[in-house]
């Protein structure tokens, strides 16, 4: 067993991660579906829908030739509409409140349309927004994923000038280093940066981050006001012994190299665990996979109805051959010359209840053993705590407070994964837009 790059052909590294959600390939395939839709009145599936889109609306839009008007009803309500149209779980969401479900058929395909229309805007170019003169207002944004971006955009639109201050030498954030690849590629992401940036208005400077090159203070002092969606990103410890061993890593760095190097660049091992049932837990296992790992094998606490990532991430993980194993518990990894080569797993059972509402996993004091070179951590992400707390912004356990979008400092506010500790795109998209009402009303109103 090693942990090796260049395991696969280029042929082969194409294949796997190439689009898993295909798009319609004729106008007409889209109109079929765009045709089911029953456009309900009081729309279930706009409720579903974290930002609100008028899904009803821009099906409608579709059936009438209009997949400009289509677009626009999209991004008005969600400018990262066609990233989400490829990440989103509308399993759980829009789709997943499809009334069509209630009889029994299959649901309107609301994302593989909503693609359609937002991949032609963005194909096209058009330009579906007009931005108002500027109001000689300054806004600094901390973050250019989907919160920063989604705020930038909104406050644009009305005339604020905005600087994005991004750490990272792309912009898009999760959407960009922290998503499988097989959902969305780089140029895609990027594609989907320059489309919002192509309104106007806003200006991103790179490798800037928080703390180090920047400070709160000096934006206060620079700007009107300032965003923080810089979300968050240091992966939670196992504390368990084995855990600095060669060949464990965490999910969020495994996902962010493959994003950043490529393919062939990135090392996996022949026997590889992953540690976790999320979402991420579920990127890392796949692409493991399609990296030539020989056997996945992911190991949740729980059983698989307290399984956090939806059925239909689970059918991807067990389609592409990784095996799951329920009531495990990693208890201690060993290694052979430094190097990771077993990990001992606490077998459990559920107890009572937690905080969560999910049953607790309680050891059973029975435990098992798997053969392993590489072991991937996906139990959750932490907030940038120590930077919360040494700029004196109030928190809990690191996650932002906020009321109507600010901070406990005036004109400073928040939104996204640095508030909710690690959400959907969407539910960041979204935050980002409850933010810049809420700077538009301070910037205008309360600050005469």
């Amino acid at each position: 067993m090693a942990i090796l790059n260049n395991k696969l052909s280029q042929q082969q590294y194409a294949e796997n991660f190439s689009d898993i959600h295909p798009p319609f390939e004729t106008h007409n395939a889209a109109l079929v579906e765009a045709n089911r839709c029953l456009f309900c009145y009081d729309a279930p599936c706009i409720k579903s829908c974290p930002t609100g889109i008028n899904i009803p609306k821009f099906i409608k839009q579709i059936t009438s030739d209009n997949i400009k008007g289509s677009a626009h009803t999209i991004f008005l309500s969600n400018i990262m509409g066609a990233g989400c149209s490829k990440v989103c779980p509308v399993e759980k969401l829009c789709e997943g409140s499809c009334v069509f479900n209630l009889m029994d058929e299959p649901p309107i395909p609301i994302a593989k349309l909503q693609r359609y229309s937002t991949e032609k805007a963005m194909q096209q170019k058009w330009q579906l927004f007009e931005r108002k003169k500027s109001a000689g207002k300054k806004v600094a944004v901390v973050g250019a994923g989907p919160a920063g971006l989604s705020c930038a955009h909104v406050l644009s639109r009305e005339g604020i000038d905005v600087t994005i201050y991004e750490k990272e030498n792309k912009a898009g954030g999760l959407m960009t280093y922290g998503i499988a690849a097989y959902k969305v590629t780089p140029e895609f992401c990027e594609d989907e940066v320059n489309y919002i940036l192509s309104l106007g208005g806003i200006e991103i400077k790179y490798k800037q981050e928080l703390g180090k090159n920047i400070s709160l203070a000096e934006l206060q002092k620079k700007y009107d006001a300032v965003f923080l969606g810089m979300g968050v990103g240091l992966a939670n410890r196992l504390y368990i012994p084995g855990e600095d061993l060669e060949g464990v890593e965490d999910a969020i760095k495994f996902i962010y190299d493959l994003r950043d190097k490529g393919f062939s660049a990135i090392p996996v091992g022949d026997k590889v665990a992953v540690i976790g049932m999320g979402m991420t837990a579920i990127d890392a296992a796949t692409q493991a996979r399609r990296l030539g790992a020989k056997e996945v094998t992911m190991l949740y606490r729980r059983t698989q109805e307290e399984m956090p990532c939806t059925q239909h991430e689970l059918d991807i993980a067990m389609l592409d051959g990784c095996k799951i194993i329920w009531l495990a518990a990693p208890k201690e990894l060993k290694g052979v010359n430094g190097k990771v080569s077993e990990i001992i797993c606490s077998i459990m059972q559920l107890g009572e209840p937690d905080v969560s509402g999910r049953k607790s996993p309680v050891e059973t004091g029975a435990t098992f053993s798997l053969e392993v070179d590489m072991v991937i951590k996906a139990a959750g992400q932490m907030p940038f705590e120590q930077l919360i707390i040494d700029n004196e912004i109030m928190n809990n356990k690191g996650k932002i407070v906020i009321n109507n979008s600010e901070t406990n400092i005036k004109g400073v506010f928040a939104g996204g994964d640095a508030v909710n500790g690690g959400r959907e795109v969407v539910d960041a998209v979204q935050a980002g837009k409850d933010a810049a009402a809420a700077i538009l009303s301070y910037i205008f109103h309360a600050k005469r």
